[in-house]
């Protein structure tokens, strides 16, 4: 059957899809969600993005939008009504590192068990360095870019989430303080809460 709404793939737990479908919820833009399971990704998925990562947003006019930041940018150029947009002139720089540097020593210190060229202490002490950066940037302001919320915080949170994950009693207990209260107040958040809702494997 055509959808006559833009369709998303994702997968619900994947911090790149959940900063595509906080920027889609909050600008008000009704999607269909095809949740995918990542083992058995669906052909119809891989035919208009060979890559075969989530999230993937194919609009009505047949024209694909592959990469979580290209869709968080669809969604805000539609309607933005908090200015997300109006970040400060360091948001790309961290956003980059947050999806660089952090995003590799994240992955290693997840998967330590996978990575034995260096214990787990090293990888999260790595990753700590952008840690120390947003701790100071929130000891100065409520959110990542300033007094609200904005595209900055939707992008960078769900990796910190992710992060947190790992071994959340030590999180819970770091010198990350200003960061912990950041990331409980958008865990429970009803913009957080409405993308984190659970749909069933699409089967095509």
């Amino acid at each position: 059957m055509t959808s006559f709404l833009p369709i998303l793939y994702s997968f619900r737990r994947c911090p790149y899809a959940i900063r595509a479908r906080l920027a889609i919820a909050y600008a008000g833009i009704p999607v269909e969600i095809r949740e995918v399971q990542l083992k058995q990704k669906p052909e119809q998925m891989l035919a208009i993005s060979p890559k075969g990562t989530v999230p993937v947003l194919q609009l009505p006019d047949g024209k694909v939008i592959e990469e979580s930041l290209d869709i968080m940018h669809w969604a805000l150029a539609q309607h933005d009504p908090d200015n997300w947009l109006d970040v400060g002139e360091d948001s790309e720089k961290l956003i980059q590192w947050n999806d660089g540097e952090f995003k590799y020593y994240l992955d290693r210190y997840k998967y330590a068990d996978r990575h034995p060229e260096f214990p787990e202490s090293y990888y999260r002490s790595q990753a700590g360095i952008f840690l120390a950066e947003l701790e100071t940037k929130l000891s100065q302001n409520h959110y990542l870019g300033g007094s609200r919320f904005s595209k900055l915080d939707a992008a960078i949170f769900p990796f910190i989430r992710q992060f947190a994950a790992v071994d959340n009693p030590w999180f819970v207990s770091s010198e990350y303080q200003y960061l912990n209260n950041w990331l409980n107040g958008l865990l429970a958040s009803v913009l957080f809460i409405s993308v984190m809702a659970k749909h069933p494997v699409w089967k095509g």
